[in-house]
């Protein structure tokens, strides 16, 4: 990294010499810099509204950028150890699925993990590869999927030798990583691409003693989700490229997904946040790690409750661990994740990350201080000594993975009919049904419904969980395959 050339924000300064020369505008957006919506100005601030401005020659275009923006990717690139970055202003979720269409087109498989986010589903959907899923075990107490295996990636490939790239989450959500470096090694010799979907990894390239980051392990390509732990906007992403990668042809596949109008708060946020990573990223992730790790251990001296962490290593299925995930087990006082994550933000007044069936999580990031980790553990504590039930086995959303009859785009656009959930088993799901946050779908579009798929379904919702992705938002109804019954 060169620190000297990372004291610069091209973009920021850019905006900063256009806010100088008090331009009249005749272009978009039509609020003219705040004037024309003055209650958006009083909302959000004039400096901010004055910065929304359209795409102009002094600013460069995110398109094809020639000038400030493309100096601001070769800093990105630069701070991260790419070959090249491209800015995103389309959230992670377009990050990945550029990614997924540069390798990948229609009847091409991708070995992926089951335990995807939805944006790969749907990058398929639109694409029309075909998924290979690695089967990953599950955690025998926490219930949730583990890392890729490298046996299994190479059971995967010899099963299927056409197959042309294979995605790893690094870390995965609930922070478990896979032996990035041997799987890459495993994918080049067999020639597939390596995609790493590193929406929960941006301090993994600014931290001592975490995690190999995707870049350092030789991966192709790497979706970076700043605006989760790199403190820039919401909706602002990174992709990374490595050297094998034609940058001007992903170029033009970003261009087939992404807005024409980009947002200049959204690229000036992640200009200066990536100067903010590279210059303090390792102090600051260090107060991170510190804090996520105290958090870990006085939670775990609560009693019940299990913050877990490295001990989880084994050298295989969760080959390494990012303490700065802060996830917390709540099985043991006998209520499911998203019943502590509801009882935290509507009688303690604090917003978890998220809660599914059997855990919660804590987002730690540089943006927290250590008193609010302390009401954090208070409020658990006080949860465990009013609201304590008897445990009960609870079903475990990520556990299951479904078996795949169509592909996801052929099943997405074949004709349909929908029915009631409970009569649903045995047929083609249509359509995708997950809980959001995580995001990773419980089914998707082409797998084969079952009842304990169904059982898992109405659990999550009957314990509250935010069920996404159905034309039915009350999950009473399904959509299936017209006219197809599947064998299990």
């Amino acid at each position: 990294m060169d620190m000297e050339k990372q004291h610069r924000a091209p973009i920021c300064e850019a905006l900063e010499r256009f806010r100088k020369k008090r331009v009249v505008p005749f272009d978009v957006p039509g609020h003219k810099r705040g004037r024309g919506n003055p209650e958006l100005t009083r909302m959000l601030g004039e400096q901010c509204v004055g910065i929304d401005v359209n795409s102009m020659k002094p600013l460069d275009n995110l398109c094809n950028p020639i000038s400030v923006i493309a100096e601001a990717e070769d800093l990105m690139a630069d701070a991260f150890g790419a070959a090249h970055a491209f800015l995103m202003v389309g959230g992670t979720t377009s990050a990945v699925q550029a990614m997924v269409l540069s390798v990948c087109k229609a009847g091409d498989k991708i070995i992926v993990p089951r335990n995807v986010h939805k944006s790969v589903i749907n990058a398929l959907i639109i694409c029309g590869a075909i998924p290979v899923y690695v089967k990953l075990k599950i955690h025998p107490v926490i219930g949730v999927a583990l890392g890729m295996e490298t046996d299994a990636l190479r059971e995967a490939i010899k099963n299927n030798p056409d197959a042309k790239a294979v995605l790893i989450n690094n870390p995965t959500y609930y922070g478990i990583c896979s032996d990035l470096v041997e799987l890459t090694k495993i994918a080049h010799e067999n020639g597939l691409k390596v995609l790493c979907d590193e929406a929960h990894g941006t301090q993994l390239y600014f931290a001592e003693g975490l995690p190999v980051a995707g870049m350092k392990a030789g991966v192709d390509m790497a979706a970076i989700s700043m605006h989760k732990s790199g403190g820039s906007l919401t909706q602002s992403s990174v992709l990374l490229l490595g050297e094998n990668m034609d940058r001007a042809y992903v170029r033009q596949i970003i261009n087939l997904i992404q807005t024409t109008s980009a947002s200049y708060l959204l690229i000036s946020s992640l200009d200066i946040s990536r100067r903010n990573l590279a210059l303090r990223g390792r102090e600051s992730f260090a107060k991170v790690i510190a804090m996520s790790e105290y958090a870990r251990n006085e939670i775990n001296g609560i009693g019940d409750y299990y913050a877990y962490g490295r001990e989880l290593i084994d050298g295989s299925s969760v080959y390494d661990f990012d303490v700065t995930k802060l996830c917390i087990f709540t099985k043991p006082i006998g209520l499911t994740g998203i019943e502590v994550y509801d009882l935290l933000r509507d009688e303690y007044d604090i917003q978890m990350e998220f809660g599914d069936i059997g855990t919660i999580m804590a987002y730690i990031s540089i943006g927290d201080r250590m008193q609010d980790i302390e009401r954090l553990v208070g409020a658990l504590t006080d949860i465990r000594r009013l609201y304590k039930k008897d445990k009960e086995e609870l079903s475990y959303v990520d556990s299951v993975i479904p078996k795949v009859v169509c592909s996801p785009q052929e099943s997405f656009y074949a004709a349909k009919e929908t029915l009631p959930i409970k009569e649903t088993a045995g047929r083609v799901c249509g359509e995708s049904v997950m809980c959001y946050p995580p995001g990773i779908p419980i089914l998707s579009p082409g797998e084969l419904i079952t009842d304990e798929i169904i059982g898992h379904i109405l659990y999550a919702r009957e314990k509250g969980c935010s069920l996404q992705g159905m034309a039915d938002p009350t999950a009473d109804n399904l959509q299936v395959l017209a006219g197809i019954r599947a064998q299990e």
